[in-house]
């Protein structure tokens, strides 16, 4: 009865999809090489007879996204960030999605809370208010004071989001998967990847206790530094479903006539976002992913020395040793304009494939880069370089790199920002210092210290089982050669065998053979070639010869 109930949930949740993909013609949007299965052909022809909005495609794109609610909107934003995959009309459009919804009544707020604490609201918090201060697609703020009387929010997810996740994801899966076997780009682009990677995301953000541990952790790198300031978790009221963090008072980044106001050093400001990025990226490898404006906030206490505040940390980044030195390296060889060199680094990297034509990669990659150095220094976005390598790259058959889709991301949304608060903003002027001194860092004297400074007490730690492990290396070695000579032995054996079983063979055809022709013999007389005295004396001779070889040989 219950999977009868679910799959009546499907179908009417996919009946729901399929009215609003009618009414903004979404079919507009489905690539003209798309190959339709025959059970779709009909369906789409009678879609075509339905009006056409007068919206644009992404426009109407947009549109029903919101119209889907909140976990398409969710899944809206990510997929805006995925340039490498969208054109840029649909990027663009997808941007201005909004993560506001309708928020839940109090009472339920209440309620989620108190199930989590085992506790009356306001036996733990004082003035909780009933009003959120924001209300996005998975959880919602509400603001309230501590008992000790520290200012907090308190962020809470919205009721029976689950379910609907878990939904619309179902049906998010089988369009992927549509599109991977029906479009001839469909398995490069990785459509049921991107799916989930977004799964995986927004699970991430289900889990509460998953943000406030890196918010710990990003608060804990950043700790005394006057660049970036990350809110306290008050852990003792923390768990899925809830999370209550300090309460912080600043300026929204983009909020340019109360910055210009107050006297903020805008262009400091604009760079220290590039230092930030940087930091996070190549020091603590452990970067705020999900770095737009309504998440990213300034104190103007001291309007010269700007801080920014980083909120939100449910979405957050890492690379591997390899990613993260192969991607200085590409930073530092765009720089220079080295296109030979990053053609190298991408076959290296294994972004595309081993047997790439460099050569003709470096000329690609030239074509796509060095009219943009001619331009002012100002007006390049670096993000929109790297984009567009990316997509000059798909004619190598470079794969979609999840790893660095994070990473672009955060770049694009820190440039933006970043010009967006000073539009002279020259990210090549921070960045390309940090890079040079990054790997000077790592492969110069300072290097070979700090790897040794880092792995000396694992090594001090294993000095004293050394003597053991050595007899325990020279016991393998000596158990490698027993058994090397009994593989030889084996080996010999076999090689023995072999040689046997071939004499057999060879005997045996000889026997063969010389069952035949006494066979032959035998009706010699008859062809009237030989006398029967002879042809018994052959038949004999050659008859024995076969059963005795054939038989010593059995």
């Amino acid at each position: 009865m219950l999977a009868v109930r679910c799959l009546t949930m499907h179908v009417f949740r996919l009946l729901r999809i399929l009215g609003v993909i009618v009414h903004y013609r979404l079919d507009r949007i489905i690539p003209q090489d798309l190959i339709i299965p025959f059970w779709l052909k009909y369906p789409m022809s009678v879609l075509r007879l339905f009006p056409t909005p007068a919206s644009s495609t992404a426009v109407s794109l947009r549109m029903a996204v919101e119209k889907l609610g909140p976990v398409f909107i969710k899944f809206g934003q990510i997929l805006s960030t995925r340039k490498d995959l969208l054109t840029d009309e649909l990027a663009l459009e997808l941007e201005k999605l909004q993560d506001q919804v309708p928020p839940f009544p109090a009472t339920q707020a209440r309620s989620i809370v108190e199930a989590s604490l085992d506790d009356s609201v306001d036996a733990v918090f004082i003035d909780f208010q009933d009003i959120p201060l924001a209300s996005a697609s998975v959880a919602q703020i509400h603001t309230a004071n501590l008992k000790s009387g520290a200012e907090v929010v308190i962020k809470i997810i919205r009721p029976g989001i689950r379910q609907v996740i878990n939904r619309d994801l179902q049906v998010m899966y089988f369009l992927a998967g549509i599109v991977e076997r029906f479009w001839q780009d469909g398995k490069r682009l990785h459509a049921i990847e991107v799916v989930k990677d977004y799964e995986q995301t927004i699970l991430n953000e289900l889990n509460l206790l998953m943000e406030a541990a890196n918010t710990a952790v990003l608060r804990k790198n950043w700790l005394g530094s006057d660049m970036l300031y990350v809110p306290e978790v008050h852990w003792d009221y923390c768990s899925t479903d809830v999370m209550v963090m300090e309460r912080i008072h600043g300026v929204r980044a983009t909020d340019l006539e109360v910055l210009k106001e107050n006297g903020v050093n805008l262009r400091k400001l604009a760079h220290l976002g590039v230092d930030i990025f940087f930091t996070q990226v190549f020091e603590h490898n452990f970067f705020h992913a999900d770095m737009h404006p309504g998440n990213v906030y300034v104190d103007i206490s001291d309007p010269e020395n700007p801080t920014y505040i980083a909120l939100d940390c449910a979405i957050i980044g890492s690379l591997t040793d390899a990613d993260r030195n192969y991607l200085a390296q590409n930073l530092l060889a765009f720089f220079h304009q080295d296109y030979r060199q990053v053609a190298e680094l991408h076959v290296a990297s294994g972004w595309v494939p081993d047997d790439t034509d460099v050569r003709s990669f470096e000329s690609v990659i030239r074509s796509v880069c060095a009219p943009i150095f001619q331009k002012p220094i100002s007006e390049i976005s670096f993000g929109k370089v790297l984009v567009s390598l990316f997509k000059t790259a798909r004619q190598f058959e470079m794969e979609v790199q999840p790893q660095l889709v994070l990473l672009q991301k955060t770049l694009l949304n820190i440039e933006g920002m970043g010009r967006q608060i000073y539009p002279a903003l020259d990210l090549w002027e921070t960045a390309a210092p940090y890079m040079e001194e990054w790997m000077h860092a790592r492969v110069g004297i300072k290097g070979i210290f700090r790897e040794f400074e880092k792995n000396a007490p694992r090594w001090l730690q294993q000095l004293p089982q050394l003597p053991e492990l050595a007899l325990g290396a020279l016991s393998e070695l000596n158990s490698l050669g027993e058994h090397t000579q009994q593989q030889t032995r084996l080996l010999n054996d076999i090689k023995q065998a072999l040689h046997r079983q071939s004499r057999t063979v060879r005997y045996t055809r000889i026997g063969g053979v010389a069952l035949i022709a006494a066979v032959l013999a035998s009706l010699l007389p008859l062809s009237g070639y030989a006398s029967i005295p002879e042809a018994l004396i052959g038949t004999s001779i050659l008859g024995s010869l076969g059963i005795y070889w054939m038989y010593i040989q059995s």
